[in-house]
C-alpha cells in the first residue's frame, strides 16, 4: 500500500468517526431547556425530585377530552329546517340526512322556525319509503338538514370544551426519584413538559452550548474506544473495514434509540441493543464485542430517563450475548442467545427493582413482554450478519462452515479430478487447524483456507506428482522454465477459479499466499546443478506472493510444505520427522516468507510441535498380520 494510499484510507478512518459523532449528536432528543426529562408510563423515575417552578395547568388526555366531546354530543341536536313547498306534518327527511344523522349517533334533532327551534327525538323521522309504507302514499322530504347552523353550533360546542382539568401549584412536588410514574402522574408530567414548551424559548448561545456538550460526551466515549483499539487491537484500527463496520453498527443502535424516544413513548427496552456485541462477535473477537457495546450503551445512557437501571441491565445482557456466542457456527445458536439473554434482561430488571424499591408491587409485568419483543428482534440479527458480511467482506463461522462442505460443487470436482490433490488438501488442512488451535488462531478460518489452497491444480491435475500414476511424470518430459511455469501457474489458476466461483477474499488470500515468493526448489537445484557457472535468474523459479500476512495463511504454508515433504521419506522413524519439520520450517522463516504475519517465536515452535506429532500419529507403524501357511489350509 502506497504512502498515498494509507493517508486516504486514514482519512476515511477519521470522517467515518466524525460521521458518527455528527448523526449520534443530531439524533439525540431535542428537549427543552426546562424539561429535560423523558417519561414512561408504568416505569420507576429515573430523574431527581421534580418540583413545579411555576403555576401550570393540567392538560386533559385524549381520551379525556373525547369523553367530553361524547357526553356533550350526546344532547346535541342537529338543526333541520321545514320545506314550505309541503303542506304533509309527517316529518319526512332524504336518505342523506337520515345517513348523518345515524352515523353521528344523534338522538334528537331540531326543528327551526325563526328564532324558536322545536326538538324531536329522531325515531319520529321518516324516509319517504317508511312515509310511504305508512301512509300509502309518496311523500317529499318535509325537513331539510341545515348544515351551516349545524356545524356553526358543533364549533361553539368544541370550543366550550375545557382542554384543561385543575392546575398545579409553584412548589407544588409533582415527583421523586424511584417512584412509579402511575397515569396520573404521567399526565402530570406531560402537562409541565407542554407548559414548558409554550413558556420556554431557547436562545442561540444555549442550543449551542447544549450541542457542543453533546459532542464532547460523544467524543469522549468513541475516543476510549479508539484508546482500545490503539492498544489491544492494532490490526482493527489499520483495518478500513473494520473501522466502518464498527462505526456503522453502532450508528444504527444508537439513531434507533434516538428516533424512538424523540418521536413515540415506547420503552427503551424495545431496542436490540445485544445485535452490537452479536454481530461484532460473529466477525471479531469477545473483548472488542464487549468494548464496543459498552461504549454504545453509555453513549445512549446521556438520554435515557433511568440511565443507572438501563446502563446495569444492557451491561449484563452484553455479557451474556458474548459468552454464549463464543464461535457461531449454526443458526439455532443465535436463538439460544436470545433465550439467554431473555432470562437475564428478566432476572436483572427484577434484581434491580427489588433493591432500588422495596416493593415487588412496583414490577411493571408489561416489561418481561418487552423484553420477550426484544429477544425475537435479536433473533432477527441473523439477517443483519448477512448483510455486514456481504457489504464489508466479512466471513463469518456459518459461511466458513458451508464452505468446507466436501460435497459442494468446487471440492466435488477437486475429488474427481485431482483425487491425489484433494487428499493432500483434506491432510493439511488437518495438521493446519490442529496448529491453529494451538497457538489460539481461527482453526475453522484455517481448515476452509486449506481445502482450497490447490484448487488451481484443475487446470492441469496429471501435470503434479500427487495425481500421476505408474510414475509418469510429464514435467521431466518438459523444459525446466516451462515446468517451473506450470507448476507456479497452479497459484495464479487457483485464483481465477477462486474469484469465478466467488470465494470471499480471506480464501482467496490463502490461495495466493501459500507458497508466498519462495523458490520451486525441485527445478531450481536441477537447474543449477546441469548449467555450472550460468548466472540463473531467481525470479524464474519463483513463486509471485505475496507473503502471508496473517497467522493463519502462515500455518497453511508451513503445513502445506510439510505434508508434502513428508510423502517423499522413505522412512517414518520419529527422527526423520522432527528434522524434516525442522528444516522445512527452517527455510522458510530464512527466506523471510512470515516476516509479514504476527507470529512470535512461541508460536512458530509451538507449531512445529503440533506437526511433529500430528505426522507422528498419522504415519505409525503397523504389525504385520501372518498369513497360513499353505499346509494349514
Amino acid at each position: 500500500m502506497t504512502k498515498m494510499t494509507k493517508i486516504t484510507k486514514h482519512i476515511i478512518q477519521a470522517l467515518s468517526y466524525v460521521a458518527l459523532v455528527t448523526v449520534t449528536v443530531l439524533a439525540f432528543p431535542r428537549y427543552n431547556t426546562s424539561f429535560r426529562y423523558h417519561v414512561e408510563l408504568g416505569k420507576p423515575w429515573g430523574y431527581e425530585k421534580v418540583t413545579a417552578e411555576f403555576d401550570f395547568p393540567i392538560y386533559k388526555t385524549p381520551a379525556q377530552l373525547d369523553m367530553d366531546r361524547r357526553t356533550l354530543l350526546a344532547d346535541f341536536a342537529p338543526c333541520f329546517v321545514r320545506d314550505t313547498a309541503t303542506n304533509d306534518t309527517l316529518l319526512v327527511a332524504s336518505l342523506s340526512d337520515m345517513e348523518y344523522l345515524e352515523q353521528g349517533g344523534y338522538r334528537w334533532i331540531a326543528i327551526m322556525d325563526g328564532h324558536r327551534s322545536t326538538r324531536y327525538p329522531v325515531h319520529r323521522v321518516h324516509t319517504p319509503k317508511q312515509a310511504y309504507q305508512q301512509t300509502g302514499k309518496e311523500i317529499e322530504p318535509t325537513i331539510l338538514l341545515d348544515t351551516a347552523q349545524t356545524n356553526f353550533l358543533l364549533s361553539q360546542l368544541e370550543a366550550s370544551i375545557s382542554p384543561t382539568q385543575g392546575i398545579v401549584q409553584e412548589g407544588q412536588k409533582i415527583i421523586d426519584r424511584g417512584e412509579i410514574v402511575t397515569d396520573e402522574k404521567y399526565q402530570v408530567l406531560t402537562s409541565l413538559e407542554r407548559a414548558c414548551a409554550e413558556n420556554d424559548a431557547i436562545t442561540a448561545h444555549q442550543r449551542t452550548l447544549s450541542t457542543t456538550g453533546r459532542a464532547i460526551m460523544v467524543c469522549l466515549y468513541l475516543a476510549l474506544f479508539v484508546l482500545y483499539l490503539i492498544v489491544f487491537r492494532p490490526r482493527y484500527l489499520d483495518s478500513l473495514s473494520a473501522v466502518l463496520f464498527f462505526s456503522l453498527l453502532s450508528a444504527i443502535v444508537i439513531v434507533m434509540s434516538c428516533m424512538l424516544l424523540q418521536y413515540t413513548s415506547w420503552t427503551i427496552y424495545l431496542i436490540p441493543f445485544a445485535w452490537v456485541p452479536i454481530i461484532t462477535r460473529v466477525f471479531y473477537d469477545s473483548r472488542t464485542a464487549l468494548f464496543l457495546h459498552i461504549v454504545t450503551v453509555l453513549i445512549v445512557s446521556l438520554i435515557v430517563p433511568a440511565p443507572v437501571e438501563f446502563f446495569f441491565l444492557q451491561v449484563a445482557a452484553g455479557m451474556v450475548a458474548v459468552s454464549s456466542l463464543s464461535d457461531m457456527t449454526r443458526r439455532s445458536q443465535l436463538a439460544q442467545t436470545a433465550g439467554w439473554i431473555l432470562l437475564t434482561y428478566s432476572i436483572a430488571y427484577t434484581a434491580y427493582t427489588f433493591a432500588s424499591t422495596g416493593e415487588y408491587t412496583t414490577i411493571n409485568p408489561y416489561m418481561y413482554l418487552y423484553f420477550a419483543i426484544n429477544a425475537a428482534m435479536i433473533i432477527a440479527a441473523y439477517g443483519l450478519i448477512f448483510l455486514f458480511e456481504k457489504t464489508f467482506h466479512l466471513l463469518s463461522s456459518i459461511t466458513l462452515v458451508e464452505l468446507t462442505d466436501i460435497n459442494s460443487d468446487l471440492l466435488h470436482r477437486l475429488a474427481e479430478e485431482a483425487p491425489g490433490t484433494f487428499q493432500h488438501s483434506m491432510q493439511v488442512s488437518n495438521l493446519a487447524s490442529e496448529a491453529a488451535k494451538a497457538i489460539g488462531a481461527n482453526a475453522l478460518l484455517v481448515r476452509t483456507g486449506a481445502l482450497y489452497h490447490d484448487i488451481g491444480k484443475l487446470s492441469d491435475p496429471g501435470c503434479f506428482i500427487e495425481n500421476q500414476h505408474a510414475g509418469h511424470n510429464p514435467l521431466l518430459e518438459c523444459k525446466p522454465e516451462e515446468a517451473v511455469r506450470i507448476i507456479i501457474s497452479h497459484v495464479t489458476e487457483g485464483e481465477a477459479l477462486a474469484r469465478k466461483h466467488h470465494l470471499p477474499e480471506m480464501i482467496i488470500h490463502f490461495i495466493t499466499t501459500h507458497h508466498g515468493t519462495s523458490l520451486v526448489r525441485y527445478f531450481y537445484n536441477n537447474y543449477v546443478n546441469t548449467h555450472p557457472g550460468e548466472e540463473v535468474r531467481r525470479l524464474d523459479f519463483q513463486y509471485p506472493g505475496p507473503k502471508p500476512s496473517t497467522k493463519e495463511a502462515a500455518i497453511l504454508m508451513m503445513a502445506d510444505a510439510v505434508e508434502a515433504r513428508s510423502r517423499s521419506l522413505k522412512e517414518f522413524s520419529e527422527e526423520e520427522i522432527y528434522e524434516m519439520v525442522d528444516t522445512m520450517i527452517d527455510t522458510q522463516i530464512a527466506d523471510g516468507q512470515f516476516s509479514e504475519t504476527p507470529l512470535s517465536f512461541k508460536d512458530v515452535e509451538d507449531i512445529r510441535e503440533v506437526f511433529k506429532l500430528r505426522l507422528m500419529a498419522i504415519n505409525h507403524h503397523r504389525i504385520s498380520y501372518p498369513t497360513l501357511n499353505k499346509s494349514n489350509d
